[in-house]
């Protein structure tokens, strides 16, 4: 994995939806679709502990009146406020259905790449999180992939659940509807390439393989990532001292 990717994550997270679905629909039994869906909600910058660049600014003052203090009753002056527009934001996150054409699109699989406003913004979690729950309730096979070191976890896969020394901030989890009390969870170290993961579908089908790594090699090079990130500047999030003397010895070698 990246991590220099993580800081255009939009692009990425839409990028991966796509290539998955055209990656699962080469191998998928006949009578089972991926089809793209979209979550679309509304963020609110003003309730949101981050950042933010609205396209534009636009302000007025409190009333029409000349901007002029006033003197109270008590003879002090009061301001006159300025009164600030602060456009909400619509967020469109693309997820990935697997149906069953042949028995009335019957949804058998969600699966979910994580996006940064899933773990940095309350209303993004909480949509996110909503249809966790959703897909829980019901025997839909629910896949979690997580690529972001920032923010906080949303996957099924809780800090609870693990040793430290057996979590990595980028990992996968799989819910298997006919398997309610395990969840498999796989770690996704920093240094090494990302795996295939199993993807569940019918009982009575065979696990169709997902290949990450092919995912983000796409994404990598369709979005013509090598011409814009400046690797001589550090990613966002920072990383550990440890990899990133590793991130640094392995970017010299390839320049080399």
């Amino acid at each position: 994995m990246d991590p220099w990717l993580e800081q255009f994550w939009g692009d990425v997270h839409a990028s991966l939806a796509t290539y998955a679905r055209d990656q699962l629909n080469d191998r998928l039994a006949p009578g089972l679709v991926a089809r793209m869906q979209e979550r679309v909600y509304i963020e609110s910058p003003i309730l949101e502990k981050r950042q933010f660049s609205p396209d534009v600014h636009v302000s007025e003052t409190g009333t029409r009146r000349k901007r002029t203090s006033r003197a109270s009753s008590a003879g002090a002056a009061v301001a006159e406020p300025q009164l600030l527009h602060v456009p909400p934001v619509e967020v469109t996150e693309a997820y990935i259905e697997i149906r069953d054409a042949r028995s009335r699109n019957r949804v058998i699989t969600v699966i979910e790449f994580v996006s940064a406003s899933n773990k940095k913004s309350k209303v993004g979690r909480k949509e996110y999180t909503q249809k966790q729950r959703e897909v829980l309730r019901s025997e839909t096979n629910l896949v979690e992939i997580d690529l972001l070191r920032g923010g906080r976890n949303v996957t099924l896969a809780a800090p609870g659940l693990l040793h430290e020394n057996q979590r990595e901030a980028y990992h996968a989890c799989v819910r298997r509807g006919t398997k309610l009390e395990t969840l498999e969870y796989y770690a996704f170290p920093l240094r090494e390439r990302l795996p295939a993961i199993r993807i569940p579908l019918r009982p009575q089908d065979d696990d169709v393989l997902l290949d990450l790594q092919a995912l983000i090699d796409q994404a990598y090079v369709k979005g013509r990532y090598a011409e814009t990130i400046d690797y001589s500047q550090p990613p966002h999030p920072p990383l550990p001292a440890e990899d990133a003397a590793w991130a640094l010895e392995t970017l010299q070698q390839r320049t080399k």
